[in-house]
């Protein structure tokens, strides 16, 4: 019988399908396939592989952690859904993470995450430092003191030195899951988009999630 909890993390946010198992801090599988679609039908064979690689099965899940955003709308929605499917169908909890504190995971503050949210623009949060609640800032308006610690894909569009992330996306995000999970945090995962939808919403609203 296994002493540490297995958490299993997972991330479609972007254009990538991500996934990793951990059983307590140790790394046991991982895996991650860059696509700009076909997430959906991609996502629950690789957690499958995953959990194969890792020696273990559902059943053995203490957690599922899954990355709630930002980044592409479709995406999050995808990974969203699954995680809550999964929570319900294992008897499991869901932990959501925002990208914000995968990238941050293990690395010193104060710290700025800066993702690239194109058109111009980047998402942002502090750790230890202003801003410290997730935000949609134009570049040109983004100022930054030169010592200012940053990660994530926007820091060359800001034009400062990037920090290296300590982990993959996915690894990253089962360990954050974990963190929570001791400390007895358990947000349920919730899509994080920040920048409304460009596509106006159809006349016919779609099922509403389960609360």
């Amino acid at each position: 019988m296994r002493s540490d909890p297995l958490i299993l993390g997972f991330d479609t946010s972007a254009a990538h399908c991500a996934a990793a198992l951990l059983s307590g801090d140790t790394l046991l599988a991982q895996a991650q396939e860059d696509m700009a679609r076909g997430q959906a039908e991609a996502l629950v064979p690789m957690l499958e592989r995953v959990l194969r690689d890792g020696g273990a099965d559902w059943r053995d899940l203490a957690v599922l952690a899954v990355g709630v955003g930002p980044g592409n709308f479709t995406g999050i929605r995808i990974s969203v859904a699954t995680a809550r499917g999964l929570a319900l169908a294992l008897l499991r909890p869901a932990i959501g993470v925002s990208i914000f504190e995968a990238r941050a995971c293990d690395l010193p503050r104060p710290l700025i995450v800066a993702e690239d949210a194109r058109r111009g623009a980047a998402y942002l949060q502090g750790f230890g430092v202003a801003p410290d609640m997730p935000c949609l800032m134009e570049l040109q308006d983004l100022t930054l003191a030169p010592d200012t610690a940053v990660t994530g894909s926007a820091a060359a569009l800001i034009g400062v030195p990037a920090l290296p992330p300590r982990y993959p996306l996915a690894e990253a995000i089962a360990r954050v899951g974990l963190h929570k999970l001791r400390a007895g945090s358990q947000p349920r995962p919730a899509p994080l988009y920040i920048r409304p939808a460009d596509a106006a919403l159809p006349a016919e609203q779609p099922p509403a999630l389960l609360p």
